[in-house]
């Protein structure tokens, strides 16, 4: 890459196919010989202010850009005094260009490997895993900042939610849970509250959870819908102690079938469907106690589990079909973590904790580029919230 430019000869190759730019593009050369100029440029003017000072040929190095590597033929000055600013000294890109194709294809999902192959298919440049891990870390002081800002002060619906991943501490890889928290907010919209990190999935750590984002500005949430973990309601109110807390039907069906033999579960099914699809609080109780006349002798088991933590299953009776379509299962975060799962796939596990939280912030920020619009019937949702939890919204809206 370190001949002349020639426009003529540019000309001709653009037309015979030959790319603009990228690796071996027709701008090659003319990168080189327009960098060149510009700190020839930069040691005239800067001479021009020393009287006892002049050139003392060059240095050179090899620069890295988005149409591959060249050599570089840096300017000296005898007196040492000259500090190129057009390209600063242990300056080895043209530009942030790589970088950020980096960082999309690392946001992709992309191994190391695999992102080092295709920048240096494209650029002719190539980057060792070192390298792209140092690029990739340049997320971190990001990723630490957003895990800090200022929450919004009421949230009318949140939910809560762990995935696990192998991570190395130690010398072995040791399962750890990541802390999921997706929120609504008044416009309507979906928003990622928070990504923590623990080695078990447990009440007592979603407490430690919960106090981060009261102490990061949330005042009150209206309902927060979450799994079927034991102590996760208590936790919740604990910080939130207005707030109404949905276990998931969806998890609480799974667990049930777990305990019902496969030849009963399509009968056992046909009846629980009466139960969580009934038309009121009232009318669902009456289907419970039905399922249990029928089937509590043989699976008390499950029975008990639909009793004991029936105050949190059925809050979601009492709303409309807009309210209750987003509340009574997780499967809106769960959809998060399906994401996260693509992302992940090519990862067995992850060398640090830090490899694996700038991977999801990054997959975070490319997701809520989509999240644009609000959450369906908005509108007649937030004034029927602001009937149901009357006076608790009237501040933040402003009524």
């Amino acid at each position: 890459m370190n001949e002349e430019f020639d426009i003529n000869e540019a000309i001709e190759a653009i037309k015979a196919g030959t790319p603009i730019d990228g690796k071996d593009g027709v701008l090659a050369p003319l990168i080189k010989q327009l960098t060149e100029a510009a700190l020839e440029a930069e040691l005239e003017t800067h001479l021009s202010n020393e009287i006892r000072n002049r050139k003392n040929g060059r240095s050179s190095k090899t620069m890295k850009s988005s149409v591959g590597e060249f050599d570089l033929e840096v300017p000296r000055d005898r007196n040492g005094t000259f500090e190129p600013q057009f390209v600063k000294k242990h300056q080895t890109h043209m530009s942030d260009q790589i970088e950020q194709k980096i960082l999309a294809l690392y946001a992709l999902g992309n191994s190391y490997a695999q992102i080092s192959e295709h920048i240096e298919d494209f650029y002719g440049v190539h980057f060792s895993k070192a390298t792209i891990s140092a690029v990739t870390d340049k997320v971190i002081p990001l990723l630490k900042e957003w895990q800090q800002r200022p929450l919004e002060k009421v949230y009318p619906f949140v939910w809560l939610d762990a995935i696990h991943y192998k991570i190395k501490e130690n010398g072995k890889y040791v399962s750890k849970a990541i802390y999921t928290i997706l929120g609504v907010n008044l416009s309507g919209r979906k928003e990622i509250l928070g990504l923590y990190l623990s080695e078990n999935e447990g009440a007592n750590f979603w407490l430690q959870v919960l106090t981060d984002l009261s102490n990061r500005g949330i005042e009150d949430i209206l309902i927060a819908s979450v799994d079927g973990l034991k102590g996760f309601p208590e936790a919740i109110n604990t910080t939130f102690p207005q707030t109404e807390v949905q276990l998931c039907i969806v998890h609480q069906i799974r667990n049930s079938l777990k305990y019902v033999a496969s030849k009963n579960q399509k009968e056992f099914m046909k009846d629980l469907k009466r139960v969580y699809q009934a038309i009121s609080k009232e009318a669902a109780e009456l289907e419970l106690d039905r399922l249990e006349e029928k089937w509590g002798d043989k699976y008390p088991i499950v029975i008990n589990s639909w009793r004991n933590k029936w105050e949190n299953l059925s809050y979601y009776f009492k709303y409309p079909e807009d309210i209750r379509r987003i509340i009574y299962t997780t499967n809106i975060i769960e959809s998060v973590h399906r994401q996260f799962r693509k992302l992940t796939k090519t990862k067995g596990a992850f060398p640090n904790e830090n490899s694996l939280l700038k991977l999801l912030y990054m997959g975070i920020q490319n997701a809520q580029k989509k999240w644009t619009m609000p959450m369906r019937n908005w509108s007649l949702t937030i004034s029927q919230l602001a009937i149901f939890f009357e006076g608790r919204l009237d501040k933040a809206l402003e009524l």
